[in-house]
């Protein structure tokens, strides 16, 4: 990969269907997405998210979510998302979803799939994945990952799945509040943990968390930047300007749609680039690559 060459790292984007066909998300859960984000209604495969992303000379972090034990739907092959990286090593950044209710099938997983397959990192979902983050069934999960020294990224705050069904889909937001993760930073200092999200209804927790732990960062996907709270666009510019990521939860919201919004917002110029492209460089290793 050729950091040089790249306008963007996009660190939040999602494998939705596998090789197969099979949807990650229940066709009510799926409905209710897709409606909340006005996205289009069949998401794109693995290979079709690599033409996008190089076509627009970006790069792009890539998970789906391992959530079979409490959704009954199978998440896509952590496998096949490695796969498609390494055919597409030029924009492709392969992160693995495991649920903590694996136990220590998990753990063996993880170093399966650093070793083997390559992947960078790891993805959790505690809304969907029902767990609070800091539960310590997840602990060893947690010290595998650390022990590799990949990062591990986190839904935060309110989820857009479910958003608008029945009973929010069964979905709980108690699980994402970041201040859960306060915990982990503190019990794993090792382990760079992204926030993902605005974390709405707990910004200012997420903001705390993320200047007293330093190895704790925030993404900005799943939100445009119109709608970013005064504090984030503060901090975002001064304090934590080191420790923002580009993301847009692609494909239920375009890297166009974004930037559109960023450009627009009060965020310092000196900030901007840290934020698009040069921390996630330094923090997924790639500075001159």
């Amino acid at each position: 990969m050729n950091v040089d060459d790249l306008v963007a790292i996009d660190v939040h984007t999602h494998a939705e269907v596998s090789a197969a066909g099979q949807d990650t998300l229940s066709p009510e859960l799926f409905e209710a997405s897709r409606a909340l984000f006005k996205a289009g209604s069949r998401p794109p495969t693995l290979p079709e998210i690599a033409a996008y992303y190089r076509e627009r000379r970006m790069a792009c972090v890539v998970f789906s979510v391992d959530a079979e034990a409490a959704t009954g739907v199978p998440g896509v092959p952590n496998e096949e998302v490695a796969e498609a990286a390494a055919a597409n090593p030029d924009v492709m950044i392969p992160f693995a979803s495991i649920d903590p209710a694996r136990g220590k099938a998990g753990v063996r997983q993880v170093r399966r799939l650093v070793t083997e397959h390559g992947v960078r990192g790891f993805k959790f979902h505690p809304n969907v994945q029902a767990f609070y983050p800091n539960d310590r069934l997840a602990y060893p999960l947690y010290g595998a990952i650390e022990e590799f020294g990949v990062p591990a990224v986190f839904h935060t705050g309110q989820s857009g799945i479910g958003q608008g069904a029945p009973g929010g889909g069964g979905i709980r937001l108690k699980y994402s509040n970041p201040l859960c993760l306060d915990d982990v930073a503190a019990d794993f200092p090792d382990l760079d943990i992204i926030l993902a999200h605005p974390s709405f209804p707990w910004q200012d927790e997420a903001l705390s968390i993320a200047t007293h732990k330093p190895r704790v960062y925030i993404d900005l996907s799943g939100w445009s930047p119109k709608y970013f709270s005064p504090q984030l666009v503060q901090y975002a510019g001064t304090l934590l300007r080191h420790k923002v990521l580009f993301g847009t939860d692609f494909p239920v919201i375009t890297p166009e749609r974004w930037i559109a919004d960023f450009e627009g917002s009060a965020i310092k110029p000196e900030a901007r680039p840290l934020i698009m492209k040069e921390n996630a460089a330094r923090l997924f290793g790639l500075t001159g690559a």
